[in-house]
């Protein structure tokens, strides 16, 4: 047996591929958490002065652009037919890159904490890389489990994904 489940078919008997929904919120969740983690890395820089709100705001503005760019980018490479249709088409792949900023605003929120209650740069950086590498499992186990993987191979896909966060922790500690 595969370890995903088997595709659906359609009345007429022919199968139909699993939805994508679980794999986009995916890619979204997880381009938009690591996004998010790097920029929380490079933002703090040791010396300078601690800026939450502007970090918070360019994390946030980041990750908007970012699934603008990669939204557009997806649609121009496909698009086809009447200019109605492809404009409604831009509409719907813009539309569709919403887990990218979603999975930056836990980073957002708490730059934003940050700033309101005066918490040091460098606390601020490790729990924010933290809380973004549990994100990072959490995404990759639940999305997996949502597309038909089994526990075991939803766990370890979810492990991959925290992989990536640990590595931008490991980055962050060498370059500074």
């Amino acid at each position: 047996m595969n370890e995903q489940q088997q595709p659906q078919a359609d009345p007429c008997g022919r199968p139909v591929a699993p939805s994508r929904r679980g794999a986009d919120w995916m890619f979204g969740g997880v381009y938009g958490t690591v996004l998010a983690s790097a920029l929380l890395a490079a933002l703090d820089q040791k010396g300078d002065e601690f800026t939450p709100f502007y970090d918070a705001s360019w994390v946030l503005v980041t990750a908007a652009t970012a699934g603008l760019a990669h939204g557009y980018s997806h649609h121009m490479a496909a698009h086809h037919g009447s200019a109605a249709h492809r404009w409604r088409l831009l509409a719907r792949a813009l539309w569709n890159e919403w887990p990218v900023i979603v999975a930056a605003l836990p980073t957002v929120l708490l730059l934003v904490v940050a700033g309101l209650v005066g918490w040091d740069s460098y606390g601020v950086t490790a729990v924010g890389l933290g809380l973004n590498t549990a994100l990072l499992f959490a995404w990759g186990s639940l999305v997996a489990l949502r597309v038909g993987y089994r526990l075991g191979s939803a766990l370890l896909i979810g492990m991959a994904d925290a992989t990536i966060g640990l590595a931008i922790i490991v980055a962050n500690a060498v370059i500074k």
